[in-house]
């Protein structure tokens, strides 16, 4: 992400931008949806931080990691729009289904496998919803518990328990099915 950001800011390479766009607007769609619950809004803010990343591209020069001012940026835009909802609504955070293993192609292997997957999903689905959210930003978005920490507004020493909580729960889950 480094290299097409410093093409964006230095060479205003509307290319890289793209790029960039491609590359990681489906995770940020994902991590707004967390929060809104609503893939339209979500795709709103997202698409609202990018361009608002676009036109400061010169002004951004001093941000040392954009992935983790990005993720903060759309956290932080989520909020504001769940602040401005008059009616308050209960929003949950909504999981889209994530495969973390690759099916075999024996047939026995796959029913084996969809029926793991199956438990693997319903034990993520039962998480508390910061339990939940810690894990899909690290173990999907392959972010450091540092940087979820940072994004969340949270102590590492937070996101590394609720994540040991995660993991745990979904061992456990897995190995009593």
């Amino acid at each position: 992400m480094q290299e097409l950001v410093i093409r964006i800011r230095e060479n205003e390479d509307e290319s890289a931008f793209n790029e960039l766009y491609e590359g990681y607007a489906n995770k940020f769609f994902r991590f707004a949806q967390s929060f809104v619950g609503e893939r339209e809004i979500a795709e709103e803010i997202v698409n609202d931080v990018l361009v608002r990343l676009w036109i400061e591209r010169k002004e951004n020069l001093r941000i040392k990691n954009m992935q983790v001012y990005l993720y903060t940026s759309i956290k932080n835009a989520c909020l504001n729009h769940l602040r401005s909802i008059t009616s308050k609504k209960n929003n949950e955070v909504k999981v889209t289904e994530a495969y973390y293993f690759h099916l075999s192609v024996d047939p026995s292997q796959i029913l084996i496998s969809k029926e793991l997957s199956d438990n693997m999903l319903k034990a993520i689905n039962d998480l508390p919803a910061r339990c939940k959210l810690i894990f899909k930003m690290v173990k999907e978005d392959d972010l450091s518990c540092k940087e979820v920490a940072s994004i969340l507004g949270l102590s590492d020493k937070t996101v590394f328990a609720q994540l040991s909580i995660a993991l745990k729960k979904l061992d456990s889950a897995i190995h009593n099915k």
